[in-house]
């Protein structure tokens, strides 16, 4: 027999502060300034979210003869996004914001959309990660141009710091996409 999963769901008196509002910040950053710094950091956070169940999902069906080299990079790149994901939600937090979450929050605000979820071959989600980290690396330039524009340099500094780790891991991808690497099909064949 299948049971209905139990949610709660509290009243409104539970509710400390509405989602995609921006309170008063202690870090007297202008109301105006916080609330475009966290719409931008709330994208940056929804497309890692996306990024990191997307790279998930290619270690654990990542096959073939360079299985092992590309599922330890996965695996590590899954942590770095995750850590990404924990500093920015928190900095959103700090800039008087709520961090996206839930499949709603995110897909209103992420840059990039998910693959299917079927399995594909290794080399064609490999593209679509590279894919998605491009995008995402592009989006974090404007966004640190956003922040140094409005005087928030602790938010600049963040987004520099983990846009290398983004290129970092982008070049380890198109290293692996190279014509040497990741055997082709001919489907000719």
């Amino acid at each position: 027999m299948m049971r209905t999963p139990h949610l709660w769901c509290p009243d409104s008196s539970h509710i400390r502060q509405e989602w995609d509002t921006v309170a008063d910040n202690g870090l007297r950053l202008e109301q105006n300034a916080a609330e475009e710094l966290v719409r931008a950091l709330n994208s940056e956070v929804s497309g890692l979210y996306i990024l990191f169940n997307q790279v998930r999902k290619q270690y654990w069906l990542v096959e073939g003869t360079e299985s092992k080299p590309i599922s330890d990079f996965l695996e590590d790149a899954a942590d770095r996004l995750t850590e990404m994901t924990d500093d920015i939600a928190i900095r959103i937090t700090a800039l008087g914001g709520v961090p996206a979450c839930g499949p709603m929050g995110i897909r209103q605000h992420a840059p990039i959309f998910i693959e299917d979820a079927h399995h594909y071959d290794i080399r064609s989600s490999l593209e679509r990660d590279l894919d998605g980290y491009a995008t995402l690396a592009v989006q974090w330039r404007e966004h640190i141009e956003l922040a140094d524009r409005l005087g928030d340099t602790a938010t600049s500094e963040l987004l520099r710091r983990h846009l290398k780790t983004l290129e970092a891991d982008a070049h380890v991808l198109d290293r692996y996409l190279a014509d040497e690497t990741l055997v082709r099909h001919d489907a000719t064949r």
